[in-house]
């Protein structure tokens, strides 16, 4: 499942949006679609099935939907604000001295 890192806090609305990588301090500008991808795909929908409801949303053909959908992933997972590894669960409090 697609997921932004926990270092990575969203800023997103139907009109763009923003990703703030807390580990650089940097943000990462998004346009209005790519953010609409983020948004579904965040929101638990698989690639595929945000990738149905951008179709809906915009009007496109599944395929280019869904080509869409994974540059948008893709190039978030790259620059690593976002992964498709399970959620961690830590090593609990006691782990901080580790």
């Amino acid at each position: 499942m697609w997921r932004l890192c926990e270092s990575t806090h969203p800023v997103l609305t139907d009109e763009g949006g923003a990703l703030l990588d807390e580990r650089t301090g940097r943000w990462t500008q998004l346009t209005p679609t790519a953010s609409a991808a983020v948004m579904l795909l965040l929101a638990g929908a698989t690639e595929d099935e945000a990738a149905g409801q951008y179709a809906t949303r915009y009007g496109i053909g599944f395929e280019q939907a869904a080509a869409d959908v994974r540059t948008v992933a893709a190039a978030l997972t790259a620059q690593g604000l976002a992964t498709t590894a399970p959620l961690s669960r830590g090593r609990g409090w006691w782990g901080w001295w580790r």
